[in-house]
């Protein structure tokens, strides 16, 4: 029997997809729920899995664009492994190639005399590119090299290699370029800064972070402080809680925070809904979700649909400093950034406190520089007084709020 195995939609108003990866080889035999395929759509990367065992059959090539539902390989179930009986491949996996192959094994062998001259000119075989048959390393090739280094021994810069490398865009990728140039273009972007003082935040996670792991079983990090902080600042100034859509605005009455994390095919913006039902444990539990659908290529176009703010996270990768863009049609984004310790004046004394600064980029057409300052102004205040505005005012209510 003959299963053609069509493009599925990724989500509603998507009618077109690339073909990413291919995890399998034209007349592989596959078994039913392998992943055999990865495709990118304009907003996500969706795995497509084998529908039964059985011989496959490449239909479009990796790289080429297909509408949702054509056929993308055809599996023939009346074809059986022919060597499922042999007890030399018992063990073989029949998806990774586990056999190097010849020429890759004696690639970047010297001959004879052109080890002679590499052990004599203490030259590494890594800079030597191999002209001989299947790359072997050729005595004309050491002569070569030896010869490029004389302008380097007279001062002048040795160019060993110049070569390049193309590869086309992923629908993805490209798509992300046109809503950061769209956005660019269509807004009027501002950012507003500040820092905090991070000290109270440190002192409470060093007190509390290693029961509230063993009580939840996820870290109590930086995000949960400040999508708390956030939601208490967007019901003080509603406007940043807005967008633009034709001639109206609209206010949302529920707090969806979008976190962007780092993923491998890019920066995914995935949304803790309704974020002001819940609690430190539960902000958490829900980053550490997506976090991990995010890292594993799991995550879904719904759950990346939506988000009326975004908090983005460049410290993580050592960022002192940025200005993020504004993920659309959301009308503002907070960048938080890498902690350092900075000398401060406290009570007039000068003391070496955690700092962290603050970025928020704001589309000035619905949104003015009062509402922008006032809004970093009271997640400032929040994460400086995380005990008064976010733990209901009292040490005596740490427990409790934090569940442990």
């Amino acid at each position: 029997m003959i299963i053609k195995v069509k493009v599925p939609s990724p989500g509603e108003s998507i009618t077109e997809v690339e073909v990413a990866s291919w995890f399998v080889k034209d007349g592989d035999y596959v078994s039913k729920n392998q992943i055999i395929a990865e495709i990118d759509s304009d907003k996500a990367t969706l795995e497509i899995s084998s529908e039964e065992n059985g011989v496959i059959s490449l239909m479009v090539e990796k790289g080429k664009r297909i509408q949702v539902g054509d056929i993308l390989c055809i599996i023939d179930t009346s074809k059986k492994r022919t060597i499922e009986n042999n007890e030399n491949y018992k063990n073989l996996d029949f998806h990774e190639e586990k056999i190097p192959k010849k020429q890759d094994i004696i690639k970047k062998i010297p001959s004879p005399a052109s080890k002679k001259i590499l052990s004599e000119k203490d030259i590494s075989i890594e800079f030597i590119h191999g002209t001989g048959k299947q790359g072997r390393i050729t005595k004309k090739d050491c002569i070569l090299i030896t010869e490029s280094s004389t302008p380097e021994e007279e001062g002048l810069p040795t160019y060993r290699s110049r070569e390049k490398k193309i590869t086309p865009l992923s629908s993805l990728r490209r798509k992300l370029s046109e809503r950061l140039v769209s956005v660019k273009n269509q807004t009027a972007m501002l950012t507003t800064f500040n820092e905090v003082d991070m000290q109270e935040i440190f002192i409470i996670r060093k007190k509390y972070k290693n029961i509230f792991k063993e009580k939840h079983g996820v870290n109590l990090g930086f995000m949960s402080f400040f999508t708390l902080s956030c939601v208490r600042a967007l019901k003080l100034y509603p406007d940043v809680n807005a967008m633009i859509s034709g001639s109206e605005k609209i206010n949302f009455e529920y707090y969806d925070i979008s976190v962007a994390i780092s993923g491998p095919k890019g920066l995914m913006v995935p949304v803790i809904r309704n974020a002001e039902n819940l609690s430190f444990r539960g902000i958490e539990k829900e980053i550490h979700r997506l976090s991990t659908r995010v890292r594993n290529g799991k995550i879904s176009i719904n759950e990346m649909t939506g988000g009326t703010f975004t908090i983005t996270n460049g410290g993580v990768f050592g960022s002192m400093l940025s200005t993020p863009i504004i993920n659309p049609p959301q009308s503002a984004i907070l960048g938080i950034h890498k902690v350092v310790e900075r000398p401060v004046v406290i009570n007039r004394s000068i003391e070496i406190r955690p700092v962290m600064y603050l970025a928020l980029s704001y589309d000035h057409r619905i949104i003015d520089g009062r509402e922008s300052v006032g809004f970093l102004v009271s997640v400032k205040e929040a994460i400086e007084n995380p005990i008064k505005f976010l733990m209901e005012g009292s040490e005596n209510n740490i427990h409790r709020v934090l569940e442990l």
